[in-house]
């Protein structure tokens, strides 16, 4: 068995206790980009587990989902797509605000950057209420096209972010599950 098949990504996530505020453990995925290693696992993992999904393209969303959709779409031969805050792509948008802990957010993706019918993985770094996932579903919906699933590399699992797309009728995978 290779070092990539054992790879334990829980002992690379960086935990910072109190940040961003006191009483909040923050989950860091920079460690896990820097290492190789847990990259080729990453693509590797989600390869398996999307092996029987049929998808066209992987999304990215802003920031470190652009990492975690690349490596996905690399392994699989698939064309990048990404989903950024407001004001950051050139062309024609679509956009979507949503709820987030703190107040609300945009995001936006360009238009023809999803074809109608083309079915898209959305990837991210974490899922945590899931505000940010339903909102790029909902734009690469607006486009016309179709979600194969969320591929999401750590789920805060007491947000109950991942059991709302569930629930919406998504495949979520997700590689670690902090409660």
């Amino acid at each position: 068995m290779s070092v990539v098949a054992k790879l334990n990504l829980n002992r690379i996530i960086g935990k910072h206790q109190d940040f961003p505020k006191p009483g909040i453990l923050f989950r860091d995925i920079n460690p896990v980009f820097r290492n190789p290693d847990a990259l080729k696992f990453i693509a590797t993992e989600f390869s398996r587990r999307f092996s029987k999904t049929r998808y066209d393209m992987t999304a990215g969303i802003e920031s470190r989902g652009f990492v975690v959709a690349t490596v996905l779409g690399m392994k699989a031969g698939k064309g990048v797509i990404m989903i950024r805050k407001v004001g950051k792509l050139p062309g024609p948008t679509i956009k979507k605000s949503y709820d987030i802990e703190y107040g609300n957010a945009t995001m936006e993706l360009q238009i023809g950057a999803v074809k109608k019918g083309q079915k898209v993985l959305i990837a991210d770094d974490l899922i945590a209420t899931g505000g940010t996932a339903v909102a790029a579903a909902q734009l690469v919906e607006e486009l016309g096209g179709k979600v194969a699933g969320f591929a999401f590399v750590i789920e805060l699992a007491g947000l109950k972010g991942a059991d709302r797309l569930r629930e919406m009728g998504y495949k979520v995978e997700s590689l670690v599950v902090y409660d």
